[in-house]
């Protein structure tokens, strides 16, 4: 599962505390990645998901954006994404 978010965004924040939390308790693991910072190819996500975050993705698919609802994140890890 990955979380894309930046630096002083407070929906991040939340987003964050929550993905966190909800992963812990299952057991999923996850990353995050700051939409501000190039990657190694110089690309920068912020180009596309900027005025998205944070945007959460399990097993590449999108599943929320803005504000990350907690029962559809929880259904999309239970289906057995994101776990290790």
């Amino acid at each position: 599962m990955v979380l894309y978010g930046r630096a002083g965004c407070h929906l991040c924040d939340d987003a964050r505390d929550l993905v966190a939390r909800v992963c812990a308790e299952l057991g999923a693991s996850w990353v995050e990645v700051d939409v501000d910072v190039p990657a190694p190819d110089g690309s920068v996500l912020a180009d596309e998901l900027g005025e998205l975050v944070p945007v959460v993705d399990v097993d590449g698919v999108r599943r929320g954006y803005w504000r990350i609802d907690e029962v559809r994140l929880r259904r999309a890890l239970a289906t057995g994404a994101g776990r290790p």
